[in-house]
């Protein structure tokens, strides 16, 4: 199997939740591959700053400002990608949140926003990228940022209803393989599931302070977004007669 991602460059990714964490690290390498990159955040001036230091790479950062959980905005973002930039090749759909709930006294409104942010906004953009790659008639390829949560159930406190939304993470890829099997698509889907990720995730659900992080991370074996980033560009890299579906990544010696 020849490993190469000669045929992504110079293309338009578009890569959700690009402002920090594991959206970041995806978006830097896929620049640093040669795409023409399109991250999508709220916070934009974090998405520009990565922009300003990725200056001089063989590819280019494109911020653009966007609440995933608000449809109008997705598809506004797209729109100025389809008018300035060209087809979609790669659609990367990292934009996630936990929050601090449970299921026995949870907060509806916290409930939409995880589920919200990490299924439903997924939904939306995988359908319009699915659009303009049938459109363009560019064999592309979805990959969903999920989480072993999405696999297991982590017996750890206030990630019931976010594992939950990764769970329907999963049975959406295998959905979306049949979908697009049922057409003879050749887009490519996979899911990509890390372990510990050393990120604010955890400190911006307010499950700990953000001064707590290094404390909260220290004993447990841990990835960093960039892990994830190369694991994006290793299923980008391989033939395009070869699906890989499901990925699962975690630290050596994580427990």
């Amino acid at each position: 199997m020849v490993i190469s991602m000669e045929r992504w460059r110079g293309k338009v990714a578009i890569v959700t939740g690009a402002s920090s964490g594991v959206g970041a690290g995806i978006a830097e390498k896929l620049v640093e591959e040669g795409l023409q990159v399109v991250g999508l955040a709220r916070r934009k001036e974090k998405m520009e700053e990565l922009a300003k230091k990725l200056e001089g790479k063989s590819g280019k950062l494109y911020p653009i400002k966007t609440d995933v959980t608000k449809e109008e905005e997705i598809l506004q973002a797209f729109k100025w990608v389809k008018e300035n930039l060209g087809p979609i090749h790669v659609l990367v759909n990292s934009a996630g949140i936990m929050r601090k709930t449970n299921l026995r006294e949870g907060d509806t409104t916290m409930w939409k926003e995880i589920f919200d942010t990490n299924t439903l906004a997924l939904c939306i953009t995988t359908r319009e990228a699915i659009k303009d790659m049938r459109a363009n008639n560019v064999d592309g390829h979805i990959i969903h940022i999920n989480t072993i949560g999405g696999h297991t159930v982590p017996n750890f406190e206030y990630l019931s209803v976010y594992s939950g939304a990764k769970w329907g993470v999963t049975a959406l890829t295998e959905t979306l393989r049949q979908e697009l099997n049922s057409i003879k698509s050749k887009i490519r889907i996979t899911s990509i599931s890390p372990g510990v990720v050393f990120t604010e995730l955890i400190a911006n659900a307010g499950i700990c302070e953000h001064s707590q992080l290094e404390s909260f991370y220290k004993d447990a074996a841990s990835l960093v977004p960039e892990d994830i980033g190369d694991a994006v560009v290793y299923v980008l890299s391989t033939p395009q007669h070869v699906q890989v579906h499901e990925l699962i990544i975690r630290a050596n010696g994580e427990t």
